[in-house]
Order: C-alpha cells, then structure tokens, then sequence
C-alpha cells in the first residue's frame, strides 16, 4: 500500500513539472502595455468653414492624423478669439494633457508664450508668431510667393487695368501680399493698378463683400483678399467679376469669378512636428517656408483662365521653386514705393529681415499705411 502511494504521489510530482509553468521553467512571454497616443491640440481664430485660413489648418490637422494613425489622437477648439479667451484655451489644453499645441494666429503668439512658461514640458507651434522658447516654435509661410504668381494671372486677365485688394490690418504679412500681387501684376502689364480697402477685421464676411462691391463699383474686375471668409469670392461671382482665391480652393463658392487659387499647405510640416515629438528629435525653431517646401501652391485655375495664362504661371511657380526668381528682387530698374522712394535698388533684392519688417507699399497701389 505505502508502496502504491509513493509511486503515486512520483507520477503527481512529474505532471506538476510538465503542466506548471513556474516549476517546468517555461519562459513567460509578456507584452508591454501600449503606449498611450501623442496628444495634440489645435487652437482655431474662427469657426471652420468650408475654405478660408482655418479650413487649410483643419486639413493639416486630418493629414496628422492619417499619416499617424493611432500614434496620435487630435482635438480642437475653433472660434477663439486672440487675447484672453485665446490664452484660456490654450492653458485648458495644455492642462487635459496635450503635449503638442498649434497655435494658428499672429494674435495667439502672446498668449501662447505665457502659458508655455507654465508648462516647460508641452511642446507649442506658434504658427505666423516670431517669438520662439525652448519649448515654443515658430512657423510661418512665404504667402508673398504665391501673391506674385496671382498677380501674374490677374494682369493677363484684366480689361480694366484696375484690381482691387480687400486687406485686414496693415501688418507685414499683408503688406508682403499686396506688394507682391501687385509687382507680379505689373510684370506683365506695367498699365496696371491694384486699389486697397482696409478693414481692421480678419473674419466679417458683411464688411468683406462690401468691401469688394465698393472696389467693383470703382472700375476693378478682379480682386485679391487678406481676410478670412469666402464673402469676396462670392460678391466676385454675384456681380459677374474675377478673384483670386486665398488660402483654399475656393471654386465650390465662384465657379465661375475663380481665377486663380493661392492654397496653403498645413499638413506636411504639422505631421513633420508630430513625428519629431514622438521619437524624441523635437527642437524650437523658426521656419519661414515657401513653394519650395510645399507651403505655398498656385493653381486650381477658373476655367476663363487660358492655357497660356496657365502655363505661364504654372512656369514661373517653378521658377520661384528652383530660386530663378525672387518676387522683391529688382531685376531692370529701382523699385519704388508709392510715395516715390526707392525701396529696392536695381540689381538688390530684400533680405528676409527687410521682408518681415516691411511697412510700404510699392508703386501701383493707391492706398496708404497707417504708421
């Protein structure tokens, strides 16, 4: 019988080794948790619509997310006005744990630098801002290069020899544009003039359209805008009239008034940035980024733009691309502003110092600066 039992209790301990994975010593695999998703938050001046300046972010923000996939998980807050109502936006995103934050909107750059001495471990892209931190960096887009193509295209289709330009505030970026537009204009037809109405508003889609049916109403047949709805586009439409597009396809809303389309592209650099806070390579920094880098398009062309016409700015894209041509660069005379000063010699081109900080309209424009 104890016989019995201790051949028993043999055959238990051999199946206990066989079947147990502690005393058979079989490795254990296990799989490490999942890392959690890069947070990333966007900070929007208006509402989203379906084109304009936050229609192209809202894009950039949709790339993000379909190159990354589930490495990421995005949100955004739109209409937020600069300024305090900006700052509380900013600081509520930061404290729900995104650790990536762009901020799209020269007025968001104060605010967005004050809550980033809060919190050092947030990574920020002030974009169109110019102050950087160590953990703040900055972004911008050479808009004046897709300008000067339009204005090529504007003074081919002209029959007026007069384009109006709906503008925002008289800060540099605008003043970039307008002087482009209209150097791009005269290349092409030296007759040509470009008229300004400012508004002091970056988003009233009532004191846009009005703007341009007061510029159509003064003898312009095409017009360019720094402002951030379709209103232009659409008056351009109503009355029968030309527009270039800013920021987006706009051909949903004037099929047939579109010219021409000045796009800018979000979604390479915004996934650029992502990827770098995931691997660990992200630095602050200051990019100003053109054609070249696939910041700035022209094209998207109405169909009362000729093929020449398309082609001839399509040629010069890729001239401004290969850096053949630079839009503030005087090539056969002194370029002059419109109070008679030289403002780039024959032969001299703008540094990005004398671009950024320009404060003057060139030759052609009616209109003044408010210094």
């Amino acid at each position: 019988m104890y016989k019995n039992l201790a051949g028993r209790a043999v055959l238990a301990w051999v199946a206990a080794c066989c079947l147990s994975p502690a005393l058979s010593q079989t490795p254990q695999t296990s799989q490490a948790p999942a890392k959690p998703p890069l947070k990333i938050g966007f900070v929007y001046v208006t509402p989203i619509t379906d084109a304009g300046w936050v229609r192209q972010h809202e894009e950039g923000r949709k790339a993000v997310e379909a190159a990354l996939g589930d490495k990421v998980k995005t949100t955004f807050v739109e209409n937020v006005a600069e300024g305090a109502d900006a700052e509380r936006v900013i600081r509520d995103l930061a404290q729900q744990g995104n650790t990536l934050i762009f901020t799209p909107s020269f007025g968001y750059m104060e605010p967005t630098l004050k809550v980033a001495k809060d919190f050092p471990d947030v990574k920020f892209e002030s974009v169109t801002g110019y102050k950087t931190a160590p953990n703040v960096a900055t972004a911008n887009a050479r808009y004046y290069e897709g300008r000067y193509l339009a204005g090529v295209a504007a003074g081919r289709m002209t029959k007026t020899n007069m384009a109006g330009y709906v503008a925002g505030f008289p800060i540099p970026e605008v003043l970039q544009g307008i002087n482009a537009f209209t150097l791009g204009m005269r290349s092409v037809n030296p007759a040509a003039k470009v008229s300004v109405v400012w508004l002091n508003e970056w988003f009233d889609p009532p004191k846009e359209r009005d703007a341009a049916m007061a510029l159509f109403n003064q003898n312009a047949d095409v017009v360019a805008f720094h402002t951030g709805s379709t209103a232009v586009m659409a008056a351009a439409q109503e009355r029968g009239k030309m527009a270039i597009a800013y920021h987006s396809d706009m051909r949903k809303v004037a099929p047939d008034a579109q010219l021409v389309a000045v796009t800018h592209q979000w979604g390479g650099y915004y996934t650029q940035r992502a990827k770098a806070v995931l691997d660990g390579s992200w630095k602050s920094g200051n990019l100003w980024g053109g054609v070249k880098e696939g910041m700035i398009r022209v094209g998207d062309f109405g169909t009362k733009v000729p093929k020449a016409v398309q082609d001839e700015v399509l040629a010069r894209q890729k001239d401004i691309a290969a850096g053949k041509l630079q839009p503030f660069r005087a090539v056969a005379a002194d370029v002059r502003d419109n109070e008679g000063r030289v403002v780039i010699a024959k032969g001299a081109q703008l540094s990005d110092e004398q671009i950024l900080k320009m404060n003057w309209l060139v030759e052609g424009v009616q209109g003044r600066v408010t210094r």
